[in-house]
């Protein structure tokens, strides 16, 4: 969630599938045996977080093939993997990581992340090792993203992944229901028309379904806020700014499909996993989110690319006047020597930011039907050399159907990074939307009014 938006589709999630792995905050702990030692035979040691958790098989492979390519290139440098299950996804378990001083070396985090970073004292200015010799491509690297973590001229992350926000529909559903395909909504009014239709097919079916707890129900409320033209906090940062006419018509819009309509079915209080577990199961008909959510419903949930389509995010009256969008980087712990500092950044140039290489290497995706073609992540600024050489890559190697998300990508939408303080204030506003979800009699007014106070408070609290 955050303003790389572009972002990866912003992983809120407590993957379900994760979740009941029982990861302990201990299990990402490094102090044991690399804290003692910043080198071992010679070599530069680092600890890097995020390893895939060995619930699919060929992202672990792959990782562990690229560290050791990544170990014969640079036969100076030794990287230790750490897996730590849902804290990669889940915002509340990466606060109590950072809190507990557990990171890792090198070590994950989402663009809304770099003020409790920061305010955590653990993050390293790595303004002085960033450059071509550590990064290749990094004057390719979007400027927008390079700024989310970027503080007072001093770069903290590099950005890996980046995404933006638009509404995923199900064509199957859809064409059950009678609605064109080819003419999914462009206002909430037509979403609220296309979830009666949905929902008439019974079966449990939500025509559209919404996320109000885990931090996910604010981050939603943002990117339908942007679409109204809001915005959360006011330009200083200092106050809210969503308890108006545009932050009420979020809640409205919401209230008038669940209890006007009862086309967002009954069961609320959905998480990430949820709500992907549901629409893989054929149970939504539309949901807001990032291109990536499709690999979720497929990878994770078990449904199918062929089933679903992307079109812009909604607006009121007619085009959206913005959406949300945010992604993730890697920080570097305060205490790592030079070497470490540099021996990270080419592992992250290797790893995430070098077209034809780790989550670029579209020829190894193809056949292991990982997704190739999703408009994401889009980490390079157009027209550069490393864009131009992804993009040819990913059309030579795709194995989805892309036309899905060609509405998308032809009809932009401005881009709204995410607010500061953003997990935090996020979890304000899941009251708001749990509220209008859960209660037929809530009172919209007295929801934002309740969520402004609490942002405003802790605004206050971080000055």
């Amino acid at each position: 969630m955050d303003k790389m938006s572009v972002p990866q589709y912003r992983k809120v999630a407590a993957l379900a599938l994760v979740a009941g792995l029982g990861f302990s905050l201990t299990a990402c702990s490094t102090k044991s045996d690399d804290d003692t030692s910043k080198s071992a035979g010679g070599k530069t040691v680092i600890t890097v977080d995020c390893q895939p958790d060995g619930s699919q098989k060929d992202l672990l492979k792959n990782w562990n093939d690229d560290v050791a390519a990544f170990e014969k290139e640079n036969p100076d440098v030794t990287i230790k993997s750490v897996s730590v299950g849902q804290q990669c996804d889940n915002p509340p378990d990466f606060t109590a990581r950072l809190t507990g001083g557990t990171m890792t070396d090198v070590f994950y985090g989402y663009m809304t992340d770099l003020q409790q970073v920061l305010d955590s004292g653990q993050a390293m200015d790595i303004s002085q090792y960033v450059s071509k010799d550590t990064i290749p491509t990094w004057d390719s690297v979007d400027p927008a993203l390079k700024a989310v973590f970027t503080d007072d001229n001093k770069v903290y992350a590099v950005p890996t992944k980046n995404y933006s926000m638009g509404l995923l529909y199900n064509k199957t559903l859809f064409t059950k229901a009678g609605l064109d395909v080819a003419n999914p909504p462009k206002t909430w009014a037509d979403v609220r028309a296309a979830a009666k239709k949905i929902s008439a097919l019974g079966g449990g079916v939500a025509g559209y379904s919404e996320y109000s707890a885990g931090n996910t129900g604010g981050w939603h409320f943002t990117a339908e806020l942007y679409s109204q033209g809001g915005q959360i906090l006011s330009a200083d940062n200092k106050k809210a700014d969503f308890n108006n006419a545009q932050g009420k018509q979020v809640l409205q819009n919401l209230k008038d499909m669940r209890y006007g309509d009862n086309s967002m079915g009954s069961r609320q209080l959905l998480q990430w996993g949820d709500l992907l577990t549901n629409a893989a199961g054929g149970k939504v008909g539309m949901f807001v989110g990032a291109p990536d959510a499709t690999t979720a419903i497929v990878q994770t949930f078990q449904g199918k690319y062929d089933e679903w389509a992307m079109a812009p995010l909604p607006g009121q009256d007619g085009a959206a006047k913005g959406t949300l969008g945010g992604g993730e980087g890697y920080f570097f712990r305060k205490d790592l020597t030079p070497e470490q500092v540099k021996a990270g950044l080419k592992w992250i140039a290797f790893e995430k930011l070098t077209p034809g290489k780790g989550q670029f290497d579209y020829a190894r995706a193809k056949p292991q039907n990982q997704p190739v073609g999703l408009p994401q992540p889009l980490l390079f600024a157009n027209g550069s050399d490393a864009q131009k050489q992804e993009v040819d890559l990913r059309k030579a190697n795709q194995n989805l159907p892309t036309e899905n998300f060609a509405l998308f990508e032809a009809t932009p939408v401005p881009i709204k990074g995410e607010p500061a303080n953003a997990q935090a204030i996020y979890a304000v506003l899941d009251s708001a939307m749990s509220g209008v979800l859960t209660n037929p009699n809530a009172n919209i007014d007295e929801l934002l009014k309740t969520a402004e106070t609490k942002t405003n408070q802790l605004l206050a609290s971080n000055k």
